[in-house]
């Protein structure tokens, strides 16, 4: 079960006008509905008031000429009608359409420049679920809004026609208008509470879809479809209960406001009859007031429908502009300065830095100074801060405490773009997209040539491969890289840095899941990419950690050792510890494979 969002509590008023705002962009579009409604106002009394000539002129009057006048008129009001009902409703829920776009415009744009730290917090479903469904929501509001205001034009014409035409029968067929008031009210917060849940439901669902998908190998190879089969039967379970429950008010609502409107036609019926039958009103009278009453009940009903879908709005709007109007979700924050990725030296000065999620701290008292066209090594167990480290540089996350400076710049006055593209970084975890090779390769440029991607293609030691593949440096790789193998993906993402040429290049743990034969070739396209290059490496192959300038033992978020190879192996037992343990073994292979020098 998803954690449930935390959101920002906002007022009705707010939600509404933010999410009409949206609508300013298309105003000529949303004055033509408001003209087609003005239009449409008078519509349903002048149909009343037909009735009343249909019955006195034509069914006993027997009068030929007004039976086609009346016809006339009749099909003449429903055309207009029907022209009018037709403008509105479709240049309205066109505008919701264009409306949708750019909501979702905006929050993508929003929430990719948001700070890692929030997607750690986040489940990526429920990310999806804010930008599909909860818009979705969104773009009804000011269509059931124009749709509301209509009604009640509609009503106010309806009620004054029915009052001029006889007020004493007015006064007792509205009478239980009032009654129409509470249901509205009461119903109206039910759908509303239903309707968040159901959003919340939603992000649910696409939660346990996106990790059950992602994570397909994991369940197949632990024969667990049986578990995830109930875990997505229990979430779908919970939402379609709850839509079954926004149902049962949503059409409770519908119904009392029926038999409210039964209970006035009985009144009407009663009174009316009764002056009929004592000579005090007219058939054609009471056939009019009729039409006009019933057709008055109408527009409470679609008052009723119109509330429930900006209630349900109102809903999709709580989610959506808690993230764009959040006080607490901002995006990135950057300096001003242009780093022109000509790199001289970087320090790290007592930085200390803590994950939202815990207590104690990933980072304490790091100071570290990098010189350039140095090869730095970062080594430690599992949990010193290695990773953590590196992924300050990017400014994935920001130092609690300390600096770190660039040039004698701190990296927070640079802007993110140019910080971030003279930055290479290439980690384990590899991630590719699903479009070409050649697109992949060169990812951050905006103008390239194919010879330069071939070029950094042939340097990662990916051209071969590629070329084997069914259409060349034009083939798809699938989702996340599906359709090739992890050396070749790694290869890639090599290239793809080549490709970028950083002034500081950082490998964490680049070739740790490869096997021997893929680490081997993954190796050699790193060497040309470590190159007269800065880099720093967090190691895992011994041969990075001897060729270093300088190798970096950290232990609980501390440097505890700095030196060459030989001197901590004499100086730091933690070093020497790591290497019998870990680099030994591998080094007897290694230099076996290399023979003499």
């Amino acid at each position: 079960m998803p954690r449930p969002a935390k959101l920002h509590k906002f007022s009705n008023l707010h939600l509404f006008k933010r999410s009409v705002s949206y609508f300013g962009a298309y105003k000529g579009r949303v004055v033509l509905a408001v003209v087609a409604m003005l239009i449409y106002a008078p519509l349903p009394p002048a149909l009343a008031w037909l009735g009343k000539y249909f019955t006195d002129e034509v069914l006993i009057a027997k009068d030929v000429f007004m039976l086609k006048v009346c016809i006339a008129a009749f099909v003449g009001l429903y055309i207009l009608k029907c022209i009018l009902l037709l403008g509105q409703t479709f240049v309205m829920n066109a505008t919701g359409v264009l409306v949708l776009r750019d909501i979702r415009n905006d929050l993508y744009k929003k929430i990719i420049r948001l700070p890692m730290s929030y997607f750690a917090e986040s489940e990526i479903g429920m990310l999806m679920s804010r930008i599909t469904a909860d818009v979705m929501s969104v773009r009804v509001c000011l269509p059931s809004a124009i749709m509301f205001i209509r009604q009640v034009f509609t009503l106010l014409a309806l009620i004054g026609t029915a009052v001029y035409m006889d007020a004493y029968l007015a006064f007792w067929s509205l009478l239980v208008m009032p009654a129409a008031i509470y249901p509205f009210i009461f119903f109206g917060q039910k759908i509303r509470k239903y309707g968040r849940k159901i959003q919340s439901g939603v992000s649910g669902i696409n939660v346990v879809l996106e990790e059950g998908f992602s994570g397909i190998k994991v369940i197949k190879a632990f024969a667990n479809e049986l578990k995830e089969d109930l875990r997505f039967e229990k979430e779908n379970t919970s939402y379609t209960r709850l839509i079954i429950r926004q149902v049962l008010y949503s059409e409770g609502s519908s119904r009392i406001m029926d038999f409210i409107g039964a209970i006035a036609g009985a009144t009407i019926m009663w009174v009316g009859g009764m002056q009929v039958v004592n000579g005090e009103m007219s058939q054609g009278d009471l056939v009019a007031f009729s039409l006009c009453v019933i057709q008055l009940y109408d527009p409470i009903k679609k008052l009723n429908a119109s509330n429930q879908q900006i209630q349900q709005g109102l809903a999709g709007a709580e989610r959506v502009f808690d993230i764009l109007d959040s006080p607490e979700i901002r995006v990135e924050e950057q300096g001003t300065r242009v780093f022109d990725g000509s790199l001289e030296s970087l320090a790290f000065k007592d930085v200390e830095f803590t994950y939202p999620s815990t207590t104690e701290p990933a980072l304490n008292g790091v100071s570290l100074d990098i010189e350039a066209g140095r090869r730095v090594a970062i080594v430690g167990p599992s949990g010193s801060g290695k990773t953590t480290l590196v992924n300050l540089l990017p400014r994935f996350y920001d130092t609690d405490k300390g600096s770190i400076t660039i040039n004698g710049t701190d990296i927070r006055d640079y802007t993110l773009d140019s910080l971030r593209f003279n930055l290479g970084l290439v980690s384990q975890d590899t991630f590719l997209f699903n479009t070409s090779i050649t697109e992949n390769i060169a990812y951050a440029q905006k103008d390239y040539s194919m010879e330069a991607v071939e070029q950094a293609a042939r340097a990662a030691y990916a051209h071969d491969f590629i070329m084997e593949m069914p259409e060349g440096y034009d083939t798809y790789v699938g989702e996340g890289g599906v359709k090739i193998s992890g050396g070749q993906k790694q290869r890639l993402t090599i290239a793809r840095a080549i490709m970028k040429d950083p002034a500081l290049l950082i490998l964490d743990e680049a070739t740790s899941a490869l096997d021997t034969e893929s680490e081997r070739i993954v190796q050699k396209a790193l060497d040309n990419l470590l190159k007269d290059r800065t880099s720093i490496v967090i190691a895992h192959r011994l041969s990075t950690i001897l060729s270093a300038d300088l190798i970096v033992v950290m232990e609980n978020g501390h440097i505890v050792a700095k030196g060459r190879h030989a001197d901590l192996l004499k100086s730091c037992p933690l070093y020497k510890r790591l290497y019998d343990m870990q680099f030994e073994d591998a080094a007897e292979t290694d230099n076996e494979s290399r023979g003499p020098a």
